[in-house]
């Protein structure tokens, strides 16, 4: 198949119309190409695939570092000024959707696009031709697996203890149908914690790692919720407290507290999180201060809402509650702080709020480099 590329659309890939009308979403492509691709999904109106050939290089295309690029991070085609700018525009073409005119600010970054996550989870592939195992992640697109013999985009103590493990697996003549996956976190000084997860074996309990955010330090699982690009994230809280501007603080889906007690610690801060394991290093990293910790979900606790408050949200990529925004909207708190890991629910959910407030700022920040994610902060402040 043949295809010329229209642009970039918030999954990644670049969007074309075939001859036929059928729209085509396409992995390692870019706007203005003309490319041959082969199809890895195909539905009545769409259709999915991998490009193979490029016919007329976009200028901004780069070769990519690494050969497993399509499987961890497929933006690495493309120079990283005109990724900012991409994802810059995605945020804003996800707000024009939802009918929301606005320019956000120029893509936020620490200039690191590489070398920067702080948490992998790989596969395991067995070599029939040398009886080995070796790390790997899932093909584009396919449930077929790919065995890869580096990595770009974890931090490098994490690739140096995923290589002893497989080593000391293929020393013991392990069979790699045994396990899941391996799942490695490491904090900012370098030190490491993880395991293998067993097939049909409960997840092994692993030792916390703790680092340091805004001056607090904070506990974490690492096969819990807590941020992958620390240094950006440390931005995102810096801007967050300049728009704290109350002695109340509502932090909504609070996981285990990072947000509230980074922005928040010494003021009337109530916290609330539903996952269970979450919650307690919550009251763990909260101990010591007036914090208020509850488990709930938010929606369930609109109560705690009030007029004086800024209130704090980072919900998981399917947005808020149409509950919960329905009495943000009644009750009128004075501000709202919005981090969102998906613009476009983000946008569905501002349209909403757009009853009330108005956006005072939007800037993204490339949280995750060389892929096609976006993390999104608006603060909002009543009209």
């Amino acid at each position: 198949m043949q295809a010329k590329i229209d642009k970039l659309v918030p999954g990644g890939q670049g969007i074309a119309t075939l001859e036929d009308g059928k729209k085509a979403f396409i992995w390692n492509a870019l706007p203005g190409e003309t490319v041959d691709f082969d199809i890895t999904k195909s539905k009545h109106s769409y259709c999915e695939g991998i490009a193979t050939k490029i016919s007329n290089p976009n200028p901004h295309r780069i070769a990519p570092k690494d050969e497993c690029y399509l499987a961890t991070s497929p933006w690495q085609i493309m120079d990283y000024p005109y990724e900012l700018e991409q994802k810059r525009a995605l945020v804003k073409e996800c707000f024009a959707q939802n009918h929301i005119a606005i320019e956000p600010e120029i893509t936020q970054t620490d200039g690191k696009d590489f070398f920067y996550r702080n948490k992998m989870e790989y596969a395991l592939y067995w070599d029939n031709a040398d009886g080995q195992i070796y790390p790997a992640f899932h093909q584009r697109g396919t449930h077929r697996k790919t065995p890869i013999g580096q990595s770009s985009i974890e931090r490098p103590e994490i690739w140096r203890k995923a290589t002893e493990i497989f080593a000391k697996l293929n020393a013991e003549h392990a069979e790699a149908r045994k396990y899941q996956s391996l799942l490695i976190r490491c904090d900012q000084v370098g030190n490491t914690s993880g395991d293998l997860f067993v097939n049909g074996q409960p997840h092994p309990v692993m030792p916390n790692l703790t680092d340091t955010l805004n001056g607090q330090t904070y506990s974490y699982s690492p096969n819990g919720f807590f941020q992958i690009n620390l240094p950006v994230y440390e931005m995102v809280l810096k801007e967050i407290q300049n728009h704290v501007t109350t002695d109340k603080v509502l932090d909504l889906y609070s996981g285990v507290g990072s947000i509230g007690l980074s922005v928040a610690r010494d003021k009337d801060l109530t916290l609330v999180e539903v996952n269970g394991a979450a919650y307690e290093e919550m009251q763990k990293n909260a101990a010591g201060t007036s914090a208020k910790c509850i488990l709930a979900k938010s929606e369930d606790v609109t109560e705690y809402i009030a007029p004086d408050q800024t209130v704090i949200l980072d919900p998981p990529r399917a947005g808020c509650d149409q509950k919960l925004i329905e009495q943000l909207c009644a009750t009128k708190p004075q501000s709202i702080v919005y981090l969102s890991c998906n613009p476009i629910t983000q946008a569905r959910d501002i349209a909403l709020l757009a009853k009330e407030y108005k956006i005072a700022k939007l800037t993204p920040y490339n949280f995750f480099p060389r892929t096609p994610h976006i993390e999104s902060l608006a603060i909002l402040v009543l009209k």
